[in-house]
C-alpha cells in the first residue's frame, strides 16, 4: 500500500463514515419526525446561536495568544493577527483532514513569521497535552456527577448499578497501576515507544509549570474551555425542549459533542447523533434533541468555514511584503 493511498484513505474513511451515520440517522426518521425537526429548525431562536458564535470567536482569540506563551520562551513574538489566522487555518483544515490543522497552523506560522516548523509544532503539540487534561478533568467531572444515571443506563437490568460501576472504575484503577509498572520494567521495543511517549507527555504538562507566565497560561486554558461549555449552553435557549436542562446534562451532551469529534471530520454526522443520544436520558425526546444537535453543528462548521477561509484568504495579503 503506497503512500498516497494511505493518505487518501485516511482522509476519505472518517468522511465517508461521516456521511454514512447521516443517512443511517435520516433513515431512521419518518415523514412526521423529519417535520418536527424542520419545525424545531423554524421555530428557534437564533439569537442564543450567535451568542454561542461569539463565545467560540472569543475562545479563538485566547488560544491565540495563550499561543504567545510558548513562544516567547523561544525567542519569537509573532503578530497577534498571524497568530489568530494561522490557528482559524488549523480548524478549517482539520474539517478535510483530521489532525491536519496542527501541521497547517505551524507551516503557516512558520512561513509568515519565520519559527521554525518544528518549534512551532512543538509548542502545539503543548498546548494539545493541557487540552487533552482539560478534556479528561471535563469527562471525570460529568461522570462524578451523573454516576448514577450512567449505571442505570449500564445496566438497566440490574438492583446494583452504582456497585457495578464502581467496580469498573476501581478494576480501570489496578489496570492502569499495573500498565504503568508494565511501562516501567519491560524491554520490549514497542512497550519502550510507548514509555517514551507517555513520559514526553508527563514532561509536556510539568513544562507548562515551568514557564514563566504559567499562571496567564493557565487562566486562558480556563478560559478556552470555559467558553467551549458556555457555547454548548446558551444554544440550549433556543429550543423551548431544551431550555431547562440541568447542569448534568450540559456537562454530558458536551462531553458526548466531544468525544464524537474525534470520530468523524468535525463531527460530520456523529455530533449530531452523540448529542442528541446524551440530553434524551434526560427526557428530551428524540425530534427536538437532533435539532439541537444539528443547529449546534451547524452554527460550528459554519463559523469555522467562514472565518477559517477568510483567513486562508487574507494571510497573503497582510504579509505581502513577505
Amino acid at each position: 500500500m503506497n503512500k498516497n493511498f494511505k493518505k487518501l484513505l485516511f482522509t476519505a474513511l472518517p468522511i465517508a463514515l461521516g456521511v454514512s451515520l447521516i443517512w443511517y440517522s435520516v433513515s431512521r426518521l419518518s415523514e412526521s419526525d423529519i417535520a418536527a425537526i424542520k419545525d424545531s429548525f423554524k421555530n428557534a431562536n437564533y439569537w442564543w446561536v450567535v451568542l454561542s458564535l461569539f463565545l467560540g470567536i472569543l475562545s479563538h482569540l485566547s488560544r491565540a495568544y495563550r499561543w504567545h506563551f510558548l513562544l516567547e520562551p523561544l525567542g519569537y513574538k509573532p503578530k497577534f493577527p498571524n497568530s489568530i489566522m494561522t490557528v482559524l487555518v488549523g480548524y478549517l483544515v482539520n474539517l478535510i483532514i483530521p489532525r491536519a490543522g496542527e501541521f497547517a497552523r505551524a507551516t503557516g506560522i512558520s512561513k509568515y513569521e519565520n519559527i521554525p516548523f518544528e518549534k512551532s509544532l512543538g509548542t502545539i503539540i503543548s498546548e494539545r497535552v493541557a487540552d487533552v487534561i482539560m478534556l479528561l478533568s471535563i469527562i471525570t467531572m460529568a461522570f462524578f456527577l451523573q454516576t448514577k444515571l450512567i449505571s442505570s443506563y449500564l445496566f438497566k437490568d440490574s438492583e446494583n448499578s452504582t456497585i457495578n460501576i464502581w467496580y469498573i472504575i476501581i478494576t480501570g484503577i489496578i489496570f492502569i497501576i499495573l500498565f504503568i509498572q508494565l511501562l516501567r520494567k519491560s524491554k520490549n521495543p514497542f512497550i519502550q515507544k510507548v514509555q517514551k511517549f507517555v513520559f514526553g507527555l508527563i514532561q509536556g504538562v510539568t513544562s507548562i509549570f515551568k514557564m514563566e507566565k504559567k499562571w496567564a497560561f493557565l487562566f486562558h486554558t480556563l478560559f478556552i474551555w470555559l467558553m467551549y461549555v458556555l457555547m454548548f449552553y446558551v444554544v440550549t435557549f433556543a429550543l423551548p425542549e431544551t431550555s431547562n436542562l440541568p447542569i448534568g446534562a450540559i456537562i454530558v451532551g458536551f462531553v458526548a459533542g466531544g468525544l464524537s469529534m474525534s470520530l468523524t471530520n468535525g463531527g460530520l454526522g456523529s455530533y449530531p447523533i452523540f448529542v442528541a443520544s446524551a440530553i434524551t436520558l434526560y427526557g428530551v425526546e428524540k425530534n427536538p434533541a437532533l435539532a439541537f444537535g444539528w443547529i449546534m453543528w451547524t452554527a460550528q462548521t459554519i463559523m469555522i468555514l467562514f472565518f477559517g477561509g477568510l483567513s486562508f484568504f487574507l494571510l497573503p495579503i497582510y504579509n505581502k511584503e513577505k
